[in-house]
């Protein structure tokens, strides 16, 4: 290591205890002899880091002259719909010329970055944040030809599976009001279920797609970490920062992921995606045979049996499983015992590392980091602390005692998450795909806000199936396969997602059996009564 200088400014405030003050927490100390260098040492830092402060920030320039952004506004109540599914409304006319996705509609969850565009981030513990780049999920949308209709609403800082933690309001079920539209991608699940717009994009770093297109009942893609760059969304972890879409149709999702997947040559998480206009996604769908002949399906027993899911959801899935045969396709029971640890694998990973993210100690990552979201958001104060969703508060709290009582523990954790990774590639070596429940349970009731325990316990156990995913990055997909009546009303009927799940870089297996599920049989045909 070099250091560039060692002269101060005459009022560099560094004082010649602050180093010290710095290692106190520690129990560190600094020998008498060596105070004078470092206080010279560490005044040098601070002219630096003044310096680095002055420069001009380097953020991609969107094409506003191309994609103009029209009337942007927040909805008032006659725009809305299902509760608060809307954050901002405008309008972004996709490319004139046609695309691939020319004549679909999007909307993006409130935590993508569009140009112009405040963001709210469904908090109140700072006010909207306007970005002045789009993310590259916008760009390569508005390319395919899109138009995009507004960000919808995403729960509390992306930390629910619920959807009513969301400052701006509570997003409604489409098939229900009164019931969760899931998390923490509530408002988009709600506004494709609803048909209100063909795509959205949503982001999962624990099952925020899947859930709410398992609670909402439509198609929700994971895709496998780094397909799809995160340029440009606010990050809970590079470790499990995932960005995908939401449909109605599975064909609908490929031919997104045709468009959004592929290096940006921003983000250090997509350096292995294909290259630039090699996927083919939707076209492989459309001239491979709607039947899974040759295909070998596992179903995972711990998946199943899980105590937390619902006799009647295990019930629907299984059912739907077995539909797989009608197809040519064999079924057959595999066990993981592992799967078990990832919910507190999981835990570890993204409450260490989503904490340092909250606090702005992101690091260690080629790619855009969101500083015009830091500088709203920090330094944290106390007032805004308490205005935070509890599930936030609980974030910081955990990953700060974490990281002091387990010092190492973060590294353990991703090395364990790895082997839960390669444990999975041994069974995708001859397995096509493995399918299990995507949540445990239905929506439910609408959750409330009040104290911590009340207030996260309706998200509690949701992610049992789908967070140890984002730990291991492999691709995963929930797709309606049928509808329970509600635990509280026989003739309340909501949407039973199946999540399946295929080897890393895999996902054309994962879309193949989704597609060939969906084409042959209609789920809002399967009804099941919660027992």
């Amino acid at each position: 290591m070099s250091v560039l200088f060692t002269s101060t400014s005459p009022d560099n405030p560094v004082k010649k205890e602050d180093a010290q003050l710095l290692l106190n927490d520690l129990g560190l100390t600094i020998a008498p002899e060596e105070v004078d260098d470092f206080h010279t040492l560490l005044a040098a830092v601070h002219d630096c880091a003044e310096d680095v402060s002055k420069l001009p920030d380097y953020q991609p320039v969107p094409d506003i002259s191309r994609y103009p952004r029209q009337d942007v506004r927040r909805p008032g109540p006659e725009e809305q719909v299902f509760g608060q599914a809307w954050a901002h409304r405008f309008l972004i006319e996709g490319n004139k010329e046609g695309g691939s996705l020319a004549g679909k509609t999007v909307s993006l969850k409130d935590c993508i970055a569009v140009a112009g565009v405040p963001q709210l981030l469904g908090s109140d513990v700072i006010p909207s944040w306007t970005p002045t780049t789009d993310a590259t999920v916008v760009k390569r949308l508005l390319d395919a030809g899109v138009d995009i209709l507004g960000t919808s609403t995403c729960e509390n800082f992306c930390h629910s599976t619920g959807s009513y933690t969301s400052a701006q309001g509570t997003v409604e079920n489409p098939h229900a009001a009164g019931y969760s539209a899931g998390g923490s991608t509530s408002g988009g699940a709600a506004l494709v279920a609803g048909g209100v717009v063909d795509i959205t994009i949503g982001g999962d770093q624990g099952g925020s797609i899947r859930v709410p297109a398992s609670f909402c009942g439509c198609v929700g893609l994971k895709p496998t970490h780094g397909l799809v760059p995160f340029t440009g969304i606010t990050s809970g972890d590079a470790v499990n920062d995932h960005a995908g879409p939401l449909a109605r149709s599975v064909q609908e999702v490929a031919l997104c992921l045709d468009a959004i997947s592929r290096y940006d040559g921003i983000d250090d998480r997509s350096l292995s995606s294909p290259r630039p206009g090699t996927t083919t996604f939707a076209q492989t769908l459309q001239t491979e045979p709607a039947r899974l002949e040759g295909f070998n399906i596992g179903v995972l027993k711990e998946g199943f049996e899980h105590s937390a899911v619902d006799p009647t959801v295990r019930s629907c899935v299984m059912a739907a499983v077995q539909r797989f045969k009608e197809l040519g396709a064999v079924i057959e029971e595999i066990s993981l015992p592992e799967h078990l640890h990832g919910p507190a694998i999981w835990t570890i990973q993204q409450r260490i590392a989503g904490s340092m993210s909250l606090l702005g100690h992101a690091h260690g990552r080629h790619g855009l980091y969101m500083t015009e979201l830091d500088g709203a958001r920090l330094p944290w104060t106390d007032e805004g602390f308490q205005r935070a969703f509890p599930a936030t508060k609980n974030v910081i709290i955990n990953g700060l005692y974490l990281a002091s009582r387990f010092p190492g523990l973060y590294g353990k954790t991703m090395n364990i998450g790895r082997r839960l990774r390669d444990l999975y590639e041994n069974i995708f070596e001859n397995h096509d795909v493995v399918v299990m429940p995507t949540t445990p349970v239905i929506a439910s009731r609408h959750g409330k806000r009040g104290l911590p325990l009340e207030s996260v316990r309706p998200s509690m156990g949701l992610t049992i199936n789908t967070a140890i995913f984002d730990v291991t990055g492999q691709p995963a997909m929930s797709i309606p396969v049928g509808f329970a009546s509600a635990k509280d009303n026989v003739d309340v009927q909501l949407p039973v997602g199946m999540q399946i799940v295929g080897g890393l870089w895999q996902d054309s297996k994962v879309l193949r059996a989704g597609h060939a599920w969906e084409t042959n049989f209609d789920w809002k045909d399967n009804r099941y009564t919660i027992n």
